[in-house]
């Protein structure tokens, strides 16, 4: 009686806001039967629909739930719709559901940002993210909506304009992309050309929503410090992967409002204009079971895979596949280019004639698209949980040779879940990113997605147990042939990764953590040897055996149920790894061996630059040291403020201190032990190289000098000079070569002062000029003691690096001067305020003080006049 009294109050209130909005729109006011308000216990909610026709016009519910959006609570409205999901029928709810897939995950086109999932964390708003977790949950009221509309066979139409580029601009020319996912779904209007739409069915429509709403949404600002991880929508990705793809036991069934229902799979649609196919695609395991079944109902094996497979889809599409078509074409095989350029010529001329030729609009599209940091971290939890997935396939599944029964859809999904639907994909997108991304640490992310990529024996079921000593566990044989199939991912990859890192400053302790993880990862016992094996096989001379070369070039065919066995294992591991890199890179690919002569010179610059880095690393360490102990006492009166880290200069203010210097070294060492391991490189070849680079240290230990050539008119740095500059390797020691007295006034002088002191030590050197030449002049003991004062040390004594600085300073011979300047530093001032207080605790006057102070200084200068002396005299 109490539910149904509340329903009864959500229906009033509902009439009330339709009254409302009819008046407000002018619109005719829909009389209630006399007896509604009287009304104590209302039927069922079916019943009520079908005794109210007024209720069931579709602009009125909808409205209602938009007004609702503006003046009601987020709490109070996703109450409201999960009575709307639980009372309506799906006829009147699939007239709302494209309206509300868009106010959760934001508009196509960005300017509607929806719930702002990407930002809903449960630490700041607790209370939302609790709700939203659990209205968008794979078993909430949303998921609820979506099986009951599919249940009635209901379609959306989804714009093309808004698909990853690649595949926009395929289907705009006619041109079918290989996915399965846009198999039967498109629809052309009747003017043709523009206005492309996918039918899609309510989990495809919400699935496509979700996906996009990473990639169309703006980026999150700058200053806005959002975890990732946290965040609702990262957490719903993974609720999403781990119910769909669950790693133990199988898919949940749909969730229906009736007992005993089921949504049946989407039906098959033929297409209006007919297609040609760009690659080499495969038929979907839905429609390859679908055709061969003549109940949907008859077997259950299609509800367990269907969802998994339109997810899958869904995400690698919309988040992979984004790169130009030219490299996505070159990776096709002729029989598909073929059929491509036939279909091409044939319907150019056939179609729209204004509209620009489809081969040469295909050749020009180029997508400018950048992912975000966001975008990569969630492709790596897919990643992850794509190996977990395939990897929770039983021992005895693995082998269909061990099969005593017909393998379940399910673990034939898990086994060709990576190679079939992720790889390709994500190879280019990788070097998408390799290419593009800044050289900053932000790589850091992409970096991580590929290590995650590289190792499916991380995220494998079977954990073996940690050794005793520190060293990395053996990648086991079980994996040679993921790595054979993954080759190129492995390789390629990895000399784009060494190109990268020779371009970016090793001295950075996030670059150099990077070049670490790598060297790490691929230093793992056998893994090294399992590449090397991978290459061998791709190198062997290929012998023409005819029905392989049928069997990889056919067209593809959609014929077979879903459950037949696969096509035969290919056991020629040769034929395997070369099918691998000539899907990937085209027939006409050229490959550089990662363990070749090309690949191993980057190797060894990449080692000289480890050893300059950590040399420059140390330099840095060494001089923090030393100007925090010449500081130290100033630093104790307050004159400087006190620095625990050190004074390591770096742009980004978490790589300043010791800490980084240590760190830098550390990470640095171990990458440069684990190429050596990967490459067998031996020390003695690393030493030549360090002193073919220059990269041993002078005579202090510490500074040293770009790497220049001596040119006409002085140093002329080279490429590697440059390259040191500029990555703050190395760099000259900048010193001041023209007149002493006519150096800017620095920071620690007094400016009034100092040019006070300037004029008066003119004046006198204007007036009694002669005189002290003629005492400079002198041989004996005076003659010394006033040259030591008022002449400046020979221009031979200071490192003048340029020959114009020669000419000039041969040209500027300077006579005998008194300076002055001395007086004018706030540091001369603050020793001799504090000398005379000192002498006041002592009782000493400031006459007698000076007087002491002069007498002392005498004394220093007559002891200084004879070490000058004595030095000249042992002079050659």
């Amino acid at each position: 009686m109490c539910v149904c009294t509340e329903r009864h109050g959500a229906a009033r209130s509902l009439m009330t806001t339709l009254r409302r909005l009819a008046a407000e729109w002018r619109l005719p006011v829909l009389k209630l039967p006399q007896w509604f308000s009287r009304v104590t216990v209302p039927d069922p909610p079916r019943e009520a629909a079908m005794a109210f026709p007024h209720l069931q016009q579709p602009s009125f519910l909808l409205a209602s739930l938009k007004a609702d959006s503006l003046n009601k609570p987020f709490a109070q409205r996703c109450q409201d719709l999960v009575k709307v999901i639980e009372d309506f029928p799906a006829k009147e709810l699939h007239t709302i559901f494209p309206w509300l897939v868009e106010s959760i995950f934001g508009s196509l086109d960005g300017i509607l940002a929806g719930w702002n999932l990407r930002c809903l964390q449960g630490r700041v708003n607790p209370v939302e993210y609790s709700i939203a977790m659990e209205f968008l949950d794979p078993g909430g009221p949303m998921m609820k909506l979506v099986y009951k509309l599919q249940a009635e066979d209901y379609k959306f139409d989804f714009p093309v304009s808004y698909l990853p580029g690649p595949v926009k601009a395929a289907i705009q020319e006619h041109v079918l992309p290989d996915s399965p996912l846009y198999h039967n779904k498109v629809q052309f209007p009747a003017s043709g050309g523009l206005g492309l739409n996918l039918a899609l069915n309510p989990f495809e429509y919400y699935m496509f929503f979700f996906a996009l709403g990473l990639i169309t949404q703006k980026p999150l600002p700058v200053s806005l410090h959002v975890r990732t991880s946290d965040c609702a929508y990262f957490i719903l990705v993974d609720r999403y992967l781990s119910w769909f793809l669950p790693t133990e036991g199988s898919v949940p069934p749909p969730l229906t409002s009736s007992p005993g229902g089921a949504s049946p799979s989407p039906a098959p649609r033929t297409p209006a204009v007919p297609f040609a196919s760009y690659g080499l695609h495969h038929t979907s395991l839905l429609k390859r079971h679908i055709s061969h079944q003549t109940s949907v109902n008859a077997d259950p094996a299609s509800h367990e895979i269907w969802r998994s497979e339109t997810l899958l889809q869904v995400f690698v599409e919309m988040w992979l596949h984004h790169y130009s078509l030219d490299m996505y074409q070159k990776m096709q095989s002729p029989h598909a280019k073929l059929e491509v350029l036939h279909y091409r010529l044939s319907v150019s001329s056939a179609l729209h004639s204004p509209a620009q030729p489809s081969l040469q609009a295909l050749h020009a599209y180029q997508e400018s698209f950048t992912p975000t940091e966001e975008h990569v971290l969630v492709v790596r939890l897919l990643l992850k949980h794509l190996h977990a997935f395939a990897s929770s396939l039983k021992p005895e599944q693995t082998s269909p040779s061990a099969h005593s029964h017909a393998p379940s859809p399910l673990e034939e999904f898990k086994r060709a879940a990576v190679p079939r639907f992720v790889q390709q994909k994500l190879y280019l997108f990788l070097q998408h990113c390799f290419g593009h991304w800044p050289l900053d640490a932000s790589f850091r992310a992409v970096l991580e997605m590929w290590l995650s990529y590289l190792q499916p024996w991380r995220y494998a079921p079977e954990k073996q147990a940690p050794s005793s000593d520190s060293q990395p566990r053996s990648v086991s044989e079980k994996w040679a042939p993921f790595v054979q199939e993954n080759l190129l991912l492995y390789t390629k990859l990895f000399v784009g990764f060494l190109n990268r890192a020779l371009r970016t400053d090793l001295v950075s302790p996030k670059n150099a953590l990077m070049v670490f993880r790598v060297a790490k990862v691929f230093a793992q016992p056998n893994l090294a040897e399992m590449i090397q094996k991978g290459e061998q096989l791709f190198l062997e001379p290929e012998l023409v055996i005819p029905h392989r070369q049928h069997r990889l070039f056919s067209a593809p065919t959609f014929t077979g149920s879903f459950l037949s066995p696969w096509p035969p294992a290919v056991t020629d591991a040769s034929f395997k790894v070369k099918s691998h890199v000539y899907s990937l890179e085209g027939q006409d690919c050229k490959y550089t061996p990662m363990f070749g002569p090309e690949v191993r010179t980057l190797v060894l610059r990449l080692a000289q630059l480890i050893t300059q880095a950590k040399q420059t690393a140390k330099s840095i360490s060494d001089q923090c040291v030393e100007s925090s102990g010449s500081r130290s006492f100033l630093s104790w009166l307050g004159f400087y403020p006190a620095d625990t880290n050190g004074c390591y200069p770096a742009n980004d203010p978490d790589e300043t201190g010791q800490d980084s210097v240590r760190k830098t070294d550390e990470y640095l060492e171990k990458a440069l032990d684990y190429l050596r391991q990967i490459f067998r490189l031996s020390e003695a070849q690393l030493a030549q190289l360090t002193l073919a680079l220059g990269t041993t240290q002078d005579e202090n230990g510490k500074k040293q000098l770009p790497d220049c050539i001596v040119g006409e008119n002085g140093l002329i740095l080279t490429p590697l000079g440059r390259y040191q500059i500029i990555n703050g390797l190395r760099r000259f020691e900048i010193e001041y070569q023209g007149d002493s007295e006519l150096q800017p006034i620095r920071s620690y002088e007094i400016a009034g002062l100092v040019r006070a002191l300037f004029r008066l030590s003119s004046t006198i050197n204007q007036r009694f000029a002669g005189q002290m030449a003629a005492l400079c002049s002198r041989d004996d003991f005076l003659g010394s003691f006033c040259r030591y004062h008022l002449t400046e040390p020979a221009q031979a004594d200071r490192h003048l690096l340029s020959p114009v600085g020669l000419r000039q300073a041969a040209s500027q011979v300077r006579g005998p001067r008194l300076s002055l300047r001395f007086l004018g530093s706030w540091r001369t001032l603050l020793t001799l305020l504090l000398v005379y207080l000192v002498a006041l605790l002592f009782s000493i006057g400031p006459l007698p003080c000076t007087l002491i102070l002069i007498l002392g200084y005498l004394f220093y200068a007559v002891a200084m006049t004879l070490l000058t002396e004595r030095g000249k005299l042992h002079q050659p």
